[in-house]
């Protein structure tokens, strides 16, 4: 009979690998609500930002985009940017050209686009 040098899985290592799955598990809820607060941050000075004038309200800005650049809307971001505010909207034109704009936040002024 031929010998095999396939290691044996013992009870040891069955239990060391869910020690680990446990420790996974764990880390993973305590990040999630890390990332979950960022984000939540991120809309409150958004909120802020609507509130003091800084910024025109999304709706308002992706009106003037939709106008002007016909399609569907896939990602809006709103960034500081050299002491502005800058919408970066990314969308998808009826012809299936992607888009990517750069929009003054505060006057949706279009800054840049990258096709």
């Amino acid at each position: 009979m031929p010998s095999t040098n396939r290691p044996t899985v013992t009870a040891g290592r069955i239990a060391a690998a869910w020690r680990l799955v446990g420790v996974a598990v764990v880390l993973a809820a305590l990040w999630l609500p890390a990332a979950r607060a960022d984000d939540d941050g991120g809309q409150d000075r958004a909120r802020q930002a609507v509130a003091s004038g800084q910024i025109l309200p999304l709706g308002d800005v992706l009106t003037r985009v939709e106008k002007a650049y016909p399609g569907k809307v896939l990602e809006v971001e709103l960034e500081g940017e050299q002491g502005r505010w800058i919408y970066e909207v990314k969308l998808l034109q009826a012809d299936g050209r992607l888009i990517k704009l750069k929009l003054n936040a505060k006057t949706a002024q279009v800054l840049r686009t990258k096709p």
